[in-house]
């Protein structure tokens, strides 16, 4: 989810400083929300503010936390102008995978799986994908699906980011027999789980209601006709398709 907004701002400063005095001045708004500040960066006119609930919240920022948080921050930045000249500014939440770009980022993802492009060759590897063992100042530490570590330089990062994994779920009745309860309750957990998290990091204009998303999944077939490494894009597509397909067919 994202807001965006144009503003014009005052005094000239390098693009470093001024991410350094937006973070101080929309800290108390984060903590009068009770929300985090996951990541701020100004480049070419473009403020973008990533704005996400404390590690361990049961979920994730809702629309209206969004739509208020934008709200508070433009003010502030209208008030003191801490941008020099016109300026867009972007508010959003992380989503459900997550660009990695500060060490804090890394820190705070610990446990998770993450695709690493590095700017170049590092012992022979370039691309990196794994499980976030450890994350320290200046390397992290990830480990490979076949057990092998790898000690990665910030540094040497061009590009990273988690992974969202599906856990896919056995169709219903195996093992208890065919229509039998346990089955029917693992399908709907799963489709729970992932009627709550689409809803919770797909852009609100993907789809027009709750039923769009409960129709999408029930065409999945207990979600297993979704690809395990299924992303935010993918899921667009793949509800866009869906839309087209019912419109095709009425």
């Amino acid at each position: 989810m994202t807001w965006q907004m144009s503003i014009n701002g005052g005094e000239l400063m390098s693009e470093n400083q001024v991410s350094q005095r937006i973070e101080a001045l929309i800290a108390p708004v984060m903590t009068d929300l009770g929300l985090e500040l996951y990541d701020l960066e100004y480049n070419g006119g473009i403020v973008k503010i990533t704005v996400d609930t404390p590690p361990g919240s049961p979920g994730g920022i809702d629309v209206d936390q969004l739509s208020r948080c934008t709200r508070l921050i433009s003010r502030e930045l209208d008030h003191d102008d801490p941008v020099p000249g016109h300026y867009t500014l972007e508010v959003s939440s992380p989503g459900l995978e997550r660009n990695l770009r500060l060490p804090r980022h890394f820190q705070r993802e610990v446990g998770k799986t993450a695709a690493v492009r590095l700017s170049d060759v590092l012992n022979g590897e370039r691309r990196l994908t794994g499980v976030i063992e450890s994350a320290g100042v200046e390397t992290f530490l990830l480990r490979l699906a076949n057990g092998e570590e790898r000690v990665v330089p910030y540094d040497r990062i061009d590009r990273a980011k988690t992974v969202f994994v599906w856990q896919a779920q056995p169709k219903p009745g195996k093992g208890v027999g065919a229509g039998g309860a346990k089955g029917a309750s693992k399908k709907s957990a799963a489709k729970d789980t992932s009627k709550s998290a689409i809803m919770s990091s797909l852009p609100a204009s993907t789809a027009d209601s709750e039923q769009e998303i409960d129709d999408f999944l029930d065409r999945c077939d207990d979600l297993e006709d979704l690809d395990t490494d299924l992303g935010q894009d993918e899921l667009v597509q793949e509800i866009a398709s869906y839309e087209d397909q019912e419109s095709a067919e009425s």
